[in-house]
C-alpha cells in the first residue's frame, strides 16, 4: 500500500495540508496511511526547501504551499489506488 507524509514542524500550513489530504483521501473512497513527520533531519533529507510538504510514495508532490481539497483530490486520484478493488 502506498504512503503518504506531510512534512514540517508542525506549523498551521502543516495541519492544513494534513487535513486536506486526509479530506481529499476521503473524497476518493480510499483508505491510506498519513504519516506526520516533524523530524527535520528527515524533511531535509527530501530535499525540501520549503514547508509544508506532501510526499505520495516516495515522490515529493507538494512543496511550500497548501493546494485546496480540490486540487489535492486531482493530484492524489492519479496516484492512490483503492485497494479493496
Amino acid at each position: 500500500m502506498i504512503k503518504i507524509k506531510v512534512l514540517g514542524p508542525g506549523c498551521r500550513n502543516c495541519v492544513m495540508l494534513e487535513q486536506r489530504t486526509r479530506e481529499a483521501l476521503e473524497g476518493l473512497g480510499v483508505e491510506v496511511e498519513v504519516e506526520k513527520v516533524t523530524d527535520m533531519a528527515t524533511i531535509v533529507g527530501y530535499s525540501l526547501m520549503s514547508t509544508p510538504g506532501l510526499v505520495v510514495g516516495d515522490e515529493v508532490v507538494v512543496s511550500g504551499k497548501v493546494p485546496t481539497t480540490r486540487q489535492l483530490t486531482k493530484l492524489l486520484a492519479s496516484r492512490v489506488e483503492d485497494p479493496s478493488a
